[in-house]
């Protein structure tokens, strides 16, 4: 099966060649891979070097034009280096654009703690109007890319090596139900999904599928809770810890609930392994994720 990445640069190759509005800005990294695009559309496949700030500037004038830009590179560069250009120079003039990262909260572990970005969908939470898109399989990262290059907003498509077995159709932005239970509520975000089901097998809990995490799904969660008592969420995201627990918390402000995010830690891991070994020691692995949803939900 191919990665996640693999199949961005395959769509968008694509799209730069159906839609002479998509434009692409790249900071190196994929530029092997965009190889024969940039030679078809040397107008439209810019590659800026290493800079980053220069990647979202770039980007942020083409959108000015009326283009349509995808700016890419790995998460850390892509988010948190170049940050006050995603405030200023997307959101304060008010342009859209599309980020698609690589390399996830620990997706490269040799390339050590400036290759980790952990921290990226918390720090675009402090932005108005930011739609962030997790996809968990190669499928529905297609998917989910065409439906933002198509429009005209600002997205964050966040691309990991970690991914489910099997994709699940994207119909919206909605969370998808994949399992009905009565013992709580499970909100497995995008490459989380497959552990989340083997830890929660044989549980009576509800399943939920996220692979749209801005805007929160506020109406799906409170549906799943239901109003007939105490609801339990758990949610487990590919990112820092508690990421969505205040959004989960609003979702429910008028109902008696608790809520235990789930997801990477704050200390950094210094002997960084392969991304299996983060994945454990962060508590994400099936077997740490079924003992501490069954130690948290109700008997």
């Amino acid at each position: 099966m191919d990665t996640m990445r693999d199949r961005f640069i395959a769509t968008t190759t694509r799209l730069l060649d159906e839609d002479p509005r998509t434009a692409l800005v790249l900071a190196e990294i994929s530029r092997d891979g965009f190889g024969p695009a940039e030679r078809a559309h040397p107008h439209r496949v810019v590659n800026v070097g290493i800079r980053e700030q220069l990647l979202i500037g770039a980007g942020a004038g083409m959108a000015l034009t009326g283009m349509r830009p995808v700016m890419h590179t790995f998460a850390s560069f892509l988010v948190e280096r170049p940050f006050e250009q995603v405030k200023l120079d997307l959101g304060h003039q008010g342009v859209g654009g599309v980020l698609v990262s690589a390399g996830g909260s620990y997706d490269w572990p040799a390339g050590g703690f400036t290759h980790m970005a952990p921290g990226d969908v918390a720090l675009l939470d402090t932005l108005d109007g930011w739609t962030v898109l997790v996809p968990g399989h190669p499928d529905e990262a297609e998917t989910l890319l065409r439906r933002a290059v198509s429009g005209d907003d600002r997205v964050y498509v966040r691309l990991s090596l970690q991914s489910n077995g099997t994709a699940r159709p994207v119909s919206g932005p909605g969370f998808d139900t994949v399992r009905e239970g009565s013992g709580g509520v499970v909100v497995a975000v995008g490459p989380m999904l497959d552990h989340v089901l083997e830890a929660t097998e044989g549980l009576d809990t509800t399943v939920l599928y996220a692979t749209t995490v801005r805007p929160f799904d506020a109406a799906g969660l409170r549906r799943a809770a239901g109003t007939r008592g105490p609801a339990d969420i758990v949610l487990v995201e590919p990112y820092l810890a508690g990421t969505s627990t205040s959004a989960a918390n609003d979702a429910l402000a008028d109902l008696p609930h608790r809520v235990l995010g789930l997801g990477v830690g704050r200390s950094e891991l210094r002997r960084y392994g392969q991304m299996q070994e983060h994945l454990t020691a962060h508590g994400l692995d099936p077997h740490a994720l079924r003992q501490r949803i069954t130690g948290f939900l109700r008997p």
